[in-house]
């Protein structure tokens, strides 16, 4: 395929990939428009292979993530064409880990069937290095589109990364299967299909717990101006008061200004002994950097975020002109320092602040071992995003941390997506967006652990770094 064609359909593959993920629940599309890109470097050579990926990414990435244009123009004050061509630039960036692993991989491997199969290690480690690199930002990494569909039951066993290289597999077979390579193509085909077949539940269950979920509903150009703090208190301590479950939970930042500046009068009305909550705030001070947190109201229970969203919570070296050009508050924030769950009525609720939910390996200590979580609990405000997209992307990651881990997870947020998601990722209540109401529900806690939950605990994303590797020389050297 000349070269402006095979450009063309490397960027409508990239969008068709972002098509894939929520809210469309196309699982399909996502190995289908990854087949259009591999089919298209199964003979490139390594510049037209690095291109060809870049474009992907690029078309992918831009498309799943022009959200953060509305943080940025809208409530930033960046002007419109300036936070275009960041979000551009971002995608550019992230692009450049499939533009270097697939244009490596076709100077490493010649061209034919034993490249295309080299491609699936190949994407792996591009999104392992996503995920792990520069703090991390694996946001609609590839496995996630797998939710739903035959691929989720893999994750119990591998984890998200490990449904991403099952799912380049599938990419590989259904090209094979285009080149009538039968017995290239079933196998490739048949064992990430399989997963269908590994439902079972290795966790238990520890009872039920009555949740309520709040979500004011705040809009993102009020909830830090002053003379609006008054009125968005009242609104919090009513949903507070009109609250039934025997846990409420309140959004991230739901009090947005450091906690030892708030009244105590005011704290006093938002507790009540009888119903204990997870209040949303910061703690710490100026000198030691504030911490975006949760606090259990009346009790001695804290957790503070660990996992730093960069420009938006910690500025990058020589990225203060930008940050601070967007007027974000207490954009420079120190990080939380335990992991521990909050044991409350009959269940241990371990808290994950906003997007700390992509990221499975930081939180897995948390689904092992005699005081694991029995329920995790994601508090976010995503008012600052819109609602297109943004919450059901957000949603669907909370739902593979379901998958993989074998427990349900509460969400509680601004705007939305307020939901309940049970240990087999499926929603079973949420919330309106936009809506200024209170979830009400039951959610049942386990415990135990899934074989992913086990070893990725002992070694970390390791394991699927040395196999990508190993697979890469091994089909090196059986190519011809």
């Amino acid at each position: 395929m000349k070269g402006a064609r095979a450009a063309a359909l490397a960027v409508v593959a990239g969008l068709l990939h972002t098509a894939a993920f929520a809210p469309t629940g196309a699982w399909w599309l996502q190995p289908i428009a990854l087949g259009l890109l591999f089919g298209l470097l199964e003979t490139a050579t390594p510049r037209a292979a690095a291109g060809a990926g870049a474009l992907f990414g690029f078309g992918w990435l831009a498309s799943g993530l022009w959200w953060l244009h509305i943080s940025m123009h809208q409530f930033g004050g960046i002007p419109w064409l300036l936070a275009a061509l960041a979000v551009g630039l971002l995608a550019t960036f992230l692009s450049s880990y499939y533009a270097l692993a697939l244009g490596l991989t076709a100077r490493w491997v010649a061209p034919g069937r034993w490249r295309l199969l080299a491609l699936v290690p190949a994407w792996l480690l591009a999104e392992l290095a996503r995920a792990s690199w520069f703090s991390g930002f694996p946001w609609i990494a590839s496995g996630y589109a797998h939710t739903v569909g035959p691929l989720a039951g893999w994750a119990p066993w591998v984890g998200v990364y490990g449904i991403t290289a099952l799912a380049a597999l599938a990419a590989t077979g259904l090209v094979l299967l285009k080149r009538r390579a039968i017995a290239w193509a079933a196998p490739a085909l048949i064992v990430p299909l399989a997963g269908g077949l590994l439902g079972h539940d290795f966790t238990a269950s520890t009872g039920t717990l009555a949740v309520s979920l709040v979500q004011p509903s705040i809009p993102q150009d009020q909830k830090f101006d002053p003379a609006r703090f008054a009125t968005n208190l009242d609104t919090l301590a009513g949903l507070i008061d009109s609250a039934r479950g025997q846990v409420v939970i309140t959004p991230e930042s739901v009090v947005p200004l450091p906690l030892a500046e708030l009244d105590p009068a005011t704290l006093e009305r938002l507790s009540r002994p009888e119903r204990p909550a997870l209040l949303g705030s910061f703690l710490g001070n100026a000198d030691d950097g504030f911490v975006n947190s949760v606090v259990a109201l009346g009790g001695d229970y804290h957790y503070g975020k660990r996992h730093l969203l960069p420009f938006g919570e910690f500025i990058p070296p020589g990225f203060g002109w930008f940050v601070k050009a967007m007027n974000i508050p207490l954009d420079d924030q120190a990080r939380g320092d335990h992991q521990r769950a909050w044991a409350v009525a009959g269940q241990r609720l371990r808290p994950l602040i906003c997007y700390e939910d992509l990221f499975g390996e930081d939180i897995v200590q948390s689904a092992v071992g005699a005081d694991a979580a029995t329920v995790f609990v994601n508090v976010s405000n995503l008012a600052w995003f819109g609602t297109v997209m943004i919450q059901d992307q957000h949603l669907q990651f909370s739902q593979m941390r379901a998958l993989e881990f074998q427990r349900p997870v509460v969400r509680s947020t601004n705007t939305g997506a307020t939901a309940v998601i049970d240990h087999q990722g499926r929603v079973t209540a949420r919330l309106p967006p936009l809506l200024r109401g209170t979830l009400e529900a039951e959610v049942e806690g386990r415990s135990g652990s899934t074989p992913y939950a086990r070893w990725l605990a002992a070694c970390g994303l390791w394991p699927l770094w040395g196999l990508a590797l190993l697979a890469l020389v091994g089909l090196k050297r059986a190519a011809p």
